[in-house]
């Protein structure tokens, strides 16, 4: 290469998760190689703002939100491939071309589709998923619907709307407590980190999980909790022809792996590569790399599954098609436990964001009538 890559990194956003997406953003600029790639910051604030280099900067430095800011407002621009400001006395960063984006927005509006699209107006490549994949990754429902018809084994479970339950608690309870059975963990079905999720042992503790859920998300997903069982990752990496990486235990330190487990009290622990039989350790990469393909998933994405001590009998979890990249983060620390390193990594998922871009790029966008039809 004769020159550098611009790549934009985005990050914070209107999600749940903003914090675990300032450090995720901390460690990847960290770890990008200044000598291939030119780093541009591109933060949104928890209100939505976006902001230029300097402001993310403040941003990934302060952790907090910040105030008095000039407003940014950008369009998708094809022609210039970049998110063009069209305030006149704005001079961003994010209005020059980038050559691929990095989005590291866990959670709403940046791992659902949303900022996807956006991207795909711009015709920017750009890393992970795309707007479908990405959108039936998040959706927990969906997910597991498409998951049952692939036959990729899931645990029971049953959704509905929280407006419906709120009109009559008691008749959506009966009918939870008659299809499953307790302990239950209980959803909001389009977040991550385990926020909003809670694991309920009887009616009492399934009601206030599902007031809980409701605060988060429009839909609700109960499903079957799997006894003594023990929550392995695998981490996914490709495009068409996707590759699995050894699979990984999380020890949680709470009951389950919930967010102050996850990011809060520095307990849990991970043991790579997780001790299992080689057949089961088959099994459980053959399921990730199906659930990838089936939906639609690009780039990368880290498959959660449940295995049962017992028996070693594998449920698949869910998927995660924007995973964490902080410095305890799985999907990096999996492919590191396979002979890749985090910044190989790192590589690797521009390389294959530029590759998926030039494909899409070939096919037609026009159609040439043999009447013209519309000019009557």
């Amino acid at each position: 290469m004769t020159s550098r890559l611009r790549i934009g990194v985005i990050f914070g956003g209107r999600s749940a998760e903003h914090e675990v997406s300032l450090v995720s953003a901390t460690s990847v600029i960290n770890a990008l190689d200044k000598e291939k790639y030119e780093v541009v910051p591109i933060g949104i604030s928890p209100e939505g703002r976006w902001l230029s280099s300097a402001e993310a900067l403040r941003l990934l430095k302060e952790k907090t939100s910040i105030t008095n800011l000039p407003e940014h407002v950008f369009v998708p621009d094809p022609h210039h491939k970049a998110l063009m400001a069209i305030n006149a006395e704005v001079s961003s960063s994010a209005s020059k071309p980038v050559d691929v984006i990095f989005p590291l927005i866990h959670g709403t509006y940046g791992e659902d589709g949303t900022i996807q699209g956006l991207f795909e107006l711009a015709d920017i490549p750009y890393v992970g998923a795309g707007v479908l994949g990405s959108a039936v990754g998040m959706d927990k429902v969906i997910q597991k619907e498409l998951l049952k018809q692939a036959k990729i084994p899931v645990t029971a479970d049953y959704s509905f709307l929280f407006e419906h339950y709120q009109s009559n608690p008691k008749k959506h309870i009966a009918v939870v407590e008659k299809k499953l059975r307790y302990p239950l963990f209980v959803k909001p079905p389009n977040l991550g980190s385990s926020v909003g999720i809670s694991k309920a042992h009887d009616r009492k503790e399934l009601a206030a999980a599902i007031e809980l859920a409701g605060q988060y998300d429009r839909k609700i997903l109960v499903e079957q909790g799997v006894k003594n069982a023990r929550e392995i990752e695998c981490s996914v990496l490709g495009n068409d022809d996707p590759v699995s990486s050894i699979p990984g235990e999380i020890i949680p330190s709470n009951e389950f792996y919930d967010y102050d487990a996850k990011y809060v009290d520095g307990k849990s622990r991970a043991e790579i590569p997780a001790k299992l039989p080689r057949a089961i350790v088959k099994d459980i990469q053959k399921h990730a790399v199906a659930a990838f393909r089936v939906l639609d998933c690009a780039g990368m994405a880290r498959v959660d599954f449940l295995v049962t001590k017992a028996t070693n009998k594998i449920f698949l979890n869910e998927i995660n098609t924007l995973p964490g990249f902080t410095s305890i983060s799985m999907y990096p620390k999996l492919w590191q436990a396979s002979g890749l390193s985090y910044s190989q990594l790192l590589d690797k998922l521009i390389e294959l964001a530029l590759e998926r871009h030039s494909a899409k790029t070939a096919l037609k966008t026009t159609y040439q009538p043999k009447n013209a039809w519309y000019k009557e």
